[in-house]
C-alpha cells in the first residue's frame, strides 16, 4: 500500500479491488438484501446514495492521521462484485491500529468468500507498521465470528456499541505492542 491507498490484491478465487464510485451501481445491487443489514445496520442504499458515500471513502479521511483503506470483492468465476472489506488505520496508544470488516452479499455467502477475503487483507496488512489488528463482532453474528478467527482475532471484553471488540493476539503475525484502538475518529465503515 502507498499513501495514495490500497493497491489490488489477489486470492485465489478472488480480487480485491481498490474501492472506486463507479462500483456503486453493482455493490448496491449486491448488498440490496435488507436481512444483510441485521449486524451491519442501516438499510441497503441506492446506486446513487452509494455513489455518493464511496466518493466520500474514496476522497479519504479530513484527519490527516487516519488512511481508510477500502476494497470491493470480485469473484472472478462469476466476474462480479460480491462485497467490500476495509481497513481503517489510526493512531492508537502502543502505535498504529488497522481496524478491520468485511461484507458479502447474501447470495454469495457460505461459500468462504469473506474468509479468503479478510484473509488477503490480513496478508496485505502483515506487511503495514501496524502495531494491532482489530474488528467489532456484533455477538449474536457466529458468521462474521467464524472470519475473525480464521484470520487470526480473537474476542476481548471491550465491547463498542454492543460490539465484541476482537483483537489478533500479540505475537500472531503483529508486533507485540498492544496498545487499545482509539475510537477518536470515524471508521470509513461509519459513512
Amino acid at each position: 500500500m502507498t499513501a495514495a491507498g490500497p493497491q489490488a490484491i489477489t486470492t485465489r478465487r478472488l480480487d480485491l479491488l481498490p474501492l472506486a464510485a463507479e462500483h456503486a451501481g453493482e455493490m448496491a445491487a449486491a448488498l440490496s438484501d435488507p436481512g444483510l443489514h441485521r449486524f451491519i445496520g442501516g438499510a441497503p442504499l441506492s446506486a446513487e446514495a452509494l455513489r455518493l458515500r464511496y466518493e466520500r471513502l474514496v476522497a479519504g479521511s479530513p484527519d490527516p492521521a487516519v488512511d481508510w483503506w477500502n476494497w470491493v470483492i470480485r469473484l472472478r468465476e462469476d466476474d462480479c462484485l460480491v462485497g467490500t472489506v476495509q481497513a481503517t488505520l489510526a493512531p492508537a496508544e502502543g502505535g498504529r491500529v488497522a481496524e478491520v470488516a468485511w461484507v458479502v452479499g447474501t447470495p454469495w455467502q457460505g461459500r468462504g468468500i469473506a474468509t479468503e477475503a479478510a484473509r488477503g487483507l490480513a496478508g496485505r496488512l502483515a506487511g503495514q507498521p501496524v502495531s494491532a489488528v482489530i474488528a467489532h463482532i456484533h455477538p449474536s453474528h457466529p458468521a462474521s465470528a467464524a472470519v475473525a478467527t480464521a484470520i487470526g482475532l480473537r474476542p476481548t471484553e471491550g465491547r463498542q456499541d454492543g460490539e465484541v471488540r476482537w483483537r489478533m493476539p500479540a505475537g500472531a503475525g503483529r508486533s507485540n505492542a498492544p496498545g487499545p484502538a482509539s475510537r477518536a475518529t470515524r471508521s470509513s465503515r461509519d459513512l
